[in-house]
């Protein structure tokens, strides 16, 4: 496949350029401070919590992980990294943030959320503050469901450590021999064992609490740390700490040979849960030679009392937790039924427009006019109607579909299957390495397998990051196809959560530019010459540049030109010396980027022409929008990738135009000025690399976006539930 190569120098010096990890921990702290805000309702904030402690899980296993490989081990970096700051100092610098972060972080739970939980009904009791019957309640919970599971591991040298799991939460025990005439045969004096909290139940568990109407629980590991006694019978309980590790999980494929990619990705994924340490976290209060034992034989950096490895003085893999280990659990108590006033008002996503008149199937509505879909506040069931109807309408010979990320019980692959069953031709290309959700698409790509879909996996060193699905329908004398395109997944679950757009289309140019990536997909097909799509490895890049570039040959010739971007994440440092060289030349330019951003904006001389905002709020931003040129002459485009260098080359990715000219000026007028007005959730990005929230003026409205939109939901219809 022909691509772009990788740009490896840099015109501008690394003073020019935010560190993109340094970056990415900054948009965790604005997802840390949506839980601090008392504006949001009270379980949001807990929801917050936990989305803080899941990113910054990821963030270890896949980017401190790497970092550490480049920094101690003897693999070379895979970005290049403008910014100039080595893979160690990178490291310090990451651990110092995050060290701070966390403790702000429990800060927030123990003295904000927490007792504003306990206010509203919510109760965390200890152990050994239980009554008799609430004792009963929790000895039959461990007696019937806990017991039957745990398994208690003594390391001796009969009894090697174990292989902590990754993100696992164990209770390591220090133990000494209770000594009776009987008991000197069996077991050392002094003994160190672990017990891992099962994963399988509940981290809450609820009992009846003292007062009626109150909601009352108690934390699982609690109630298994009151009951190593019984587990280690014949010892006695000298001291204990809960613990958890975090491992390297990223699935490193490049460079490996494999006839089947299917067990590969399955092989992987049990490799993952016996990746090399990156991060402990264990309870402040461990007793200190406990928490050594465990420290040195994971071989962890701990400010320089640790394993030792050049320059890592003071840089510390151990975070010390005052308080439950793992927030990510309290989304169990999100999901608790119930206290709806603590959460967001549940809202009903608005029919498409264009959609929904009397009588009309969703394939005469694509043929009438092409439809443009915002989500969440426009309904995603017509994605997913769009694959079941062609699933069972007799004149469609063909479905070609891609699958990212999907949910667990997915609409769209049962209607894959449901189709092939019928005897159409169904392909499906399953992207087995999305992060972390290898697992759930090796399961499905068993099952469509199993029901005579075609199943293919793209390329061993590429992920197909692209959202299209194609449908061939017989009509009259000929063939005629419809295509989705989008910036999210074919997932009705997050599609509810998650900000997106999506385009339906039966535009032959279209149409024909999709069959030729589906052809590239599953035969390596190439040498198509691409009208409207414009696709990643093959050209992304250089289009990019060049649409930049022609911005900035209008403003100096004294033309009306424009900038504006909505994306993930701004990394790839040609693009940003393409940015800056624009602003030289005075173009306007809006940056939308709701996590990383390695552009320093505002700076006098180099980019004083571009203004960066975040927005985070109840709905991730996940739609990429961009738009080059004034409105009367703008050309609009969505697309699947955000503008980092694994997006331009190690991603089959897909950028399409809006092509409609109501389309072009609904996005134009409708959706850009709104995420422009925020000053509410929108945070400002000063030529430092710190976010400063909004506040509206003197007399100047409030414009929260997200609530915009759903104010406005396109102005179509309701969609049924």
């Amino acid at each position: 496949m022909a691509t772009d190569a990788p740009p490896t120098e840099t015109m501008f010096g690394p003073e020019c350029f935010l560190n993109r990890e340094l970056s990415w921990l900054e948009f965790n702290l604005r997802v840390l401070e949506e839980a601090e805000n008392s504006d949001n309702p009270l379980l949001e904030r807990l929801k917050f919590l936990a989305i803080f402690s899941s990113n910054l899980d990821e963030f270890f296993m896949v980017r401190v992980a790497g970092l550490r490989e480049q920094a101690f081990g003897e693999s070379a970096p895979q970005d290049h990294a403008p910014d100039g700051m080595r893979a160690i100092e990178q490291l310090e610098r990451i651990a110092a943030r995050t060290q701070e972060l966390v403790a702000r972080q429990y800060r927030c739970l123990k003295e904000s959320i927490g007792p504003a939980m306990v206010a509203e009904g919510f109760e965390l009791l200890r152990y050994d503050g239980l009554d008799g019957p609430q004792l009963e309640q929790v000895d039959r919970f461990f007696r019937e469901r806990a017991l039957p599971i745990l398994t208690p591991m003594a390391v001796d040298p009969a009894h090697p450590s174990p292989r902590y799991h990754n993100r696992g939460l164990y209770l390591g025990v220090m133990l000494e021999h209770v000594a009776t005439e009987e008991s000197e045969a069996l077991g050392p004096k002094r003994l160190f064992a672990v017990v891992q909290v099962p994963q399988v139940l509940p981290r809450i568990v609820g009992v009846t609490g003292t007062t009626p109407g109150r909601t009352s629980f108690v934390l699982l590991e609690d109630v298994v740390a009151a009951r190593l006694p019984e587990l280690f019978g014949g010892f006695r309980v000298k001291s204990w700490t809960a613990f958890r590790i975090t491992r390297d999980s990223d699935l490193e494929l490049l460079e490996q040979e494999s006839d089947d990619m299917l067990r590969l990705i399955e092989d992987r994924l049990k490799a993952r849960q016996r990746g090399q340490a990156v991060r402990i976290e264990i309870a402040s209060k461990a007793d200190q030679s406990l928490a050594r034992l465990i420290i040195d034989d994971e071989g962890l950096h701990d400010g320089g009392t640790g394993r030792e490895a050049g320059g890592t003085a003071g840089y510390s893999e151990v975070y010390q937790i005052d308080g439950p280990l793992d927030l990510t659990a309290l989304w169990e108590l999100y999901k608790l039924p119930g206290h709806d006033k603590l959460r967001d008002k549940p809202f009903a996503p608005r029919i498409p427009r264009g959609l929904g008149r009397r009588g009309e199937d969703i394939f005469t509505a694509i043929a009438r006019h092409d439809i443009l879909l915002h989500h969440p506040y426009e309904s995603f069931d017509p994605v997913v109607d769009f694959v079941t109807s062609a699933a069972n309408d007799p004149r469609v010979l063909a479905i070609k579909q891609t699958l990212y990320r999907t949910s667990g019980d997915s609409p769209i692959s049962r209607a894959l299957i449901t189709a092939a069953e019928s005897g159409k031709h169904v392909t499906a290309l399953v992207e087995l390495k999305a992060r972390f959700d290898e697992a759930n698409n090796v399961s499905w790509a068993r099952q469509l397998e199993r029901a005579g879909v075609h199943v293919v996996f793209g390329f061993l060193d590429l992920k197909t990051h692209c959202k299209v699905s194609l449908v061939v329908r017989q009509e009259g004398q000929g063939l005629r196809r419809y295509v989705h395109l989008g910036t999210g997944n074919y997932n009705p679950t997050t599609a509810l959560i998650y900000t997106d757009l999506g385009l339906f289309t039966a535009d032959e140019a279209v149409a024909e530019d999709a069959s030729a990536l589906f052809n590239l997909l599953t035969g390596y097909s190439q040498g198509h010459d691409w009208q409207r799509l414009v696709v990643a490895p093959n050209d992304l890049h250089r289009r990019t540049v060049e649409l930049i570039e022609q911005q900035a040959r209008r403003a100096e010739a004294g033309l009306p030109s424009r900038i504006f971007a909505k994306l993930n994440s701004l990394v790839d440092h040609r693009v940003i010396e393409a940015l800056y060289a624009a602003s030289r030349a005075g173009v306007p330019i809006d940056i939308v980027a709701r996590g990383i951003c390695c552009l320093r904006p505002g700076v006098k001389g180099l980019s004083e022409t571009i203004r960066v905002r975040s927005i985070v709020d109840r709905f991730l931003e996940h739609s990429r929008i961009y738009v080059f040129g004034p409105d009367e002459e703008a050309q609009v485009f969505l697309a699947s990738a955000d503008w980092m260098p694994r997006n331009f080359f190690r991603r089959v990715e897909v950028m399409f135009p809006i092509l409609a000219p109501d389309l072009v000026q609904r996005v134009l007028r409708e959706i850009l000025p709104v995420y422009l007005a925020d000053n509410v959730r929108a945070r400002v990005l000063d030529e430092h690399g710190e976010f400063h929230l909004l506040r509206p003026a003197d007399g100047q409205p409030a414009v929260r976006c997200q609530i915009e939109f759903l104010d406005r939901r396109g102005g179509g219809d309701v969609a049924a539930s």
